[in-house]
């Protein structure tokens, strides 16, 4: 069949075929017709920014720089707490959000173990103002609990003992009533036998004190003709015992209380001013002759109406050692009433001390009411400005008018001295420091009363600007002297690996000592210093970069169509290894923030402007006693850290999708 003729062809006329045998059969529904794409071109950082926005940890990390970043700027400039201006007086408060009464971030530190004073409600031994108290304030927890105490801590407890006791080495010459201990009462007594005075003196029971030792024996005398020139009593006249010389008064203790009858014992008036004293005999041991008494309490009765001298007697005695044994005369010897001396150590045995933990809340101590002594030229202010009327010159009436006068009340009268006019008030103390309502630190004040969240933004702001241009710098030093060894190589690379193998070997601590001895210690100085090596790791991963892609495909038909190394560098090399060097650069910020903290432990820091350095290193001495002065700018730094970390790693992924979850 090499010739057409020889096909056996129909011919369609006589197969009597026509048209209308054909018929188009498609579905009506569905008509055929063309359609937009649904994709629209898009350029290399949309596709970027649509990668990043997938990855939620890098937008996260993202939108929490940015809420710092805005914070450190804002913050500042908005906020009612001043973060430059010193405020003593309301340093060191805890971290206040809620109001009083939680015990949870609501500005109150509980005191535990603290000493109740006895008699009050309001006051107790180191709290943080003995004279305001703990206002307003909830007893946690009270507890008592018996302690021997010294004198400086008797006046905070009740009840016990006095324990008079003295000791010396025992010799062979001693006579046997020698180390006689006393305790005796200084004030002048007026007795008289028609009165029927009385003493009755109740001795502590000692047999479970010492090992079991008992004192022998107990003299009481009335001691007289008191000399105002040596401020002694002369002679003495014996109450307890039979009253004969030798062994005279000298009484066994057989019984916890010595009751004695004064008036009994008088015989003239020349008698009428005395004072009562107690003697106890030396008990010997091995080594030792010691003496010692123990005495509950002694009480005076008197049938004399004189209001006087039953309260005079009242003074004297006593039914709680403590007072006693920390009652101390004044100079001079000027011996007050109620004061009982001992020729030997005075204690109080076994006396009940009442603890308590307390919750104070320190801000209504702070800026709570409190009694200040007002010039008179704050006060014309006041009244200039409408908030009080008072003619405080010519003895008029306070009256407030306003809401904002801090004085609440006038305390007594006002005083003209020196040229000024001083008033004793009871004010609001927020207010008068000028602020309209009760501060709220969300994370309390430093040492110097500044805000804390105030400052440590403040701080932030400095340090991220000084890291942030400090990181750009060495983002384009690195960029250029990387790009050029890596792409060149050979011995323009060999050249200036060497020069960076020189600046790195110089340790870092030591070029910043020498820039800021030399050029001083200021921010310009600090970021000069950071970029002189900061620079190094950056060009490093680059020149890896370009060696990892130099040689590629793309890279040799772009220089044999005559591209030129500009355009090999910046188009088709340093676009494919940007990834891995922005994931570094960013990191460098926090890095940046870390190294100026660390220098400032070292006295490098940066001086005369708030900074995260030179805030730790303030505050690192209150890390046990207000760690929150630390945990602040920690949280903060750790927060950067991390999040600068997940969005570099973003940046990464979304400008090289090749390299997602790698480093090379």
């Amino acid at each position: 069949m090499n010739n057409k003729d020889d096909f056996n062809l129909v011919d369609p006329n006589i197969m009597n075929i026509d048209a209308s045998q054909f018929e188009l059969v498609h579905d009506k529904d569905k008509m055929i017709h063309d359609e937009k794409l649904k994709t629209k071109p898009t350029t290399f950082f949309k596709d970027a920014l649509k990668r990043f926005r997938k990855n939620k940890s890098s937008v996260v990390g993202a939108v929490i720089i940015g809420i710092l970043l805005l914070g450190s700027f804002t913050v500042p400039l908005i906020s009612p707490y001043d973060a430059k201006t010193t405020q003593p007086f309301q340093s060191m408060l805890p971290p206040k959000l809620f109001d009083a009464g939680s015990g949870f971030w609501d500005g109150t530190k509980t005191y535990t173990h603290q000493i109740l004073i006895p008699g009050t409600d309001n006051l107790i031994a180191g709290g943080p103002d003995e004279t305001r108290g703990f206002v307003p304030s909830a007893i946690v927890k009270m507890y008592n609990q018996e302690e021997t105490m010294q004198n400086s801590y008797s006046a905070y407890g009740t009840g016990g003992w006095i324990h008079c006791e003295k000791s010396i080495a025992l010799k062979e010459e001693d006579n046997p009533y020698s180390n006689l201990i006393f305790f005796r009462n200084y004030t002048q007594l007026s007795f008289s036998e028609s009165d029927n005075d009385k003493v009755s003196i109740v001795l502590g029971d000692t047999e479970d004190y010492l090992n079991g030792v008992i004192c022998q024996k107990y003299r009481v005398s009335l001691m007289y003709n008191y000399r105002e020139a040596t401020k002694e009593y002369e002679e003495s006249i014996v109450l307890s015992g039979d009253g004969t010389t030798g062994e005279g008064g000298w009484i066994d203790l057989t019984t916890d209380t010595i009751e004695l009858d004064i008036s009994s014992k008088l015989s003239s008036a020349t008698m009428s001013e005395c004072a009562i004293q107690l003697e106890a005999l030396p008990i010997h041991t091995s080594d030792l002759r010691k003496s010692y008494m123990m005495i509950k309490s002694i009480e005076l009765t008197t049938d004399s109406t004189d209001e006087a001298k039953q309260e005079l007697y009242a003074n004297v005695g006593f039914t709680d050692a403590c007072p006693v044994v920390g009652y101390g005369p004044d100079s001079q010897r000027n011996y007050p009433v109620g004061y009982w001396q001992s020729n030997g150590t005075r204690t109080a045995y076994q006396a009940t001390i009442h603890y308590v933990d307390v919750l104070y809340d320190l801000y209504e101590h702070t800026f709570g009411a409190r009694t200040l002594s007002i010039g008179g030229s704050e006060i014309d202010s006041y009244i200039n400005n409408g908030w009080c009327t008072y003619d405080y010159k010519n003895g008029g009436e306070f009256t407030s008018l306003s809401d904002k006068c801090p004085i609440i009340e006038v305390l007594g009268t006002p005083t003209y001295h020196s040229g000024a006019w001083q008033v004793d008030c009871s004010v609001t103390f927020y207010k008068y420091k000028g602020f309209s309502t009760m501060p709220r630190y969300l994370f309390g004040t430093n040492a110097n009363g500044i805000d804390m969240l105030t400052l440590a933004l403040s701080c932030l702001k400095t340090s991220l600007l000084v890291a942030i241009i400090s990181s750009a710098a060495c983002l384009i030093i690195g960029l250029i002297w990387g790009s050029i060894s890596g792409y060149f190589g050979g011995t323009v690379d060999l050249v200036m690996e060497r020069i960076t193998d020189i600046i790195s070997g110089i340790p870092w601590i030591v070029m910043m000592t020498l820039i800021i001895l030399h050029l001083g210690n200021n921010v310009v100085t600090f970021g000069l210093a950071l970029v002189m090596t900061g620079w190094i790791g950056t060009a490093s991963r680059t020149r890896t970069q370009f060696y990892r892609f130099r040689d590629r495909e793309y890279v040799l038909a772009s220089k044999t169509l005559g591209a030129r190394s500009p355009r090999l560098i910046f188009k088709h090399i340093l676009p494919n290894g940007l990834g891995t060097i922005v994931t570094s650069s960013v990191l460098m910020i926090p890095s940046c923030i870390f190294s100026e903290a660390s220098i400032s432990y070292l006295g490098l820091g940066l001086q005369g402007v708030d900074s995260f350095g030179v805030l730790l290193s303030e505050n690192q001495q209150f890390i046990s006693s207000a760690p929150m002065l630390i945990v602040v700018p920690a949280v903060i730094i750790s927060l950067l850290m991390i999040s600068f970390n997940l969005f570099g790693n973003g940046l990464r992924d979304a400008l090289n999708p090749t390299l997602k979850g790698g480093e090379q």
